[in-house]
């Protein structure tokens, strides 16, 4: 809801906007949009998103993925995405566990988690990743928290991260109702709490983005302009590297061996 919204109220036009996503419960995000969508594989939205963006910069190009999907084996797309500021906006639909294949602990699930894949006594024994710290070290030029259960919030916070000229990141706290019991809207809803000022330099930003307690920060950590991957290579700079028309491709044999 706070995306579609998000979209509307930038009167966005449908052929100028891409959404891509991985594999897991964000998964068929681009079904519910009336805009371009790309499904990838499992962990690997970042890289068809990046290459969109370097071949056609002028479309909006909005990730969505989840904590398993981003945080865990897409993790290593997720840093040098962050590192390169590719000009892309990505949705983390964060659930604290592995929601489409049933109950698995994530890297964002708390220590001790009792899951499928950490049973009681002992759960998890990782201490869970920070994603906005390790964004803010890998270099995302807007780093932010949204909760699904505040729609006006998040709708602002994705309409300034589509807008944003780099990498943004949205960590949104989204609760799976069906397997994750401890971290539910009513757990949220007692302990979020937008950021009032937000932190001017990054020690401030790197110390509220450490605090997850009785209050949960949530808004803009952090913020600033430099320049994308793209504007920086001087041989695509300023140019699409797509055909305008596609009239004289013939996919007709294609299309038989695929039939």
């Amino acid at each position: 809801m706070a995306m579609k919204q998000a979209l509307v109220d930038l009167n966005l036009p449908t052929h100028e906007t891409v959404v891509v996503s991985g594999i897991g419960c964000s998964g068929k995000t681009p079904h519910y949009l009336k805009t371009y969508g790309f499904e990838s594989i499992h962990g690997r939205a970042l890289p068809p998103a990046s290459a969109i963006n370097l071949v056609n910069p002028n479309l909006k190009v909005i990730v969505n993925g989840g904590d398993g999907d981003g945080y865990g084996i897409g993790l290593n797309h997720f840093v040098q995405a962050m590192r390169r500021n590719f000009d892309l906006t990505y949705l983390v639909h964060d659930n604290q566990i592995y929601g489409l294949t049933k109950g698995q602990y994530s890297p964002t699930s708390a220590k001790h988690t009792i899951s499928k894949t950490s049973p009681a006594p002992d759960g998890s024994l990782e201490e869970p990743i920070n994603p906005l710290r390790l964004a803010l070290d890998s270099g995302a030029t807007f780093i932010a928290r949204g909760f699904a259960g505040d729609v006006k919030q998040l709708t602002e916070l994705i309409k300034q991260a589509i807008q944003h000229k780099g990498f943004a990141l949205i960590d949104i706290l989204q609760p799976c109702v069906t397997f994750n019991k401890i971290n539910t809207y009513q757990w949220y809803q007692q302990r979020v709490k937008p950021i009032e000022v937000a932190p001017d330099t990054k020690e401030k930003a790197w110390e509220l983005m450490g605090q997850w307690g009785d209050e949960i920060p949530t808004g803009i950590f952090w913020q600033e302009e430099k320049p994308d991957y793209r504007s920086e290579l001087s041989h695509v700079s300023g140019k699409t590297l797509i055909r305008d028309k596609f009239d004289d491709i013939d996919i007709s044999k294609i299309l038989e061996k695929m039939m």
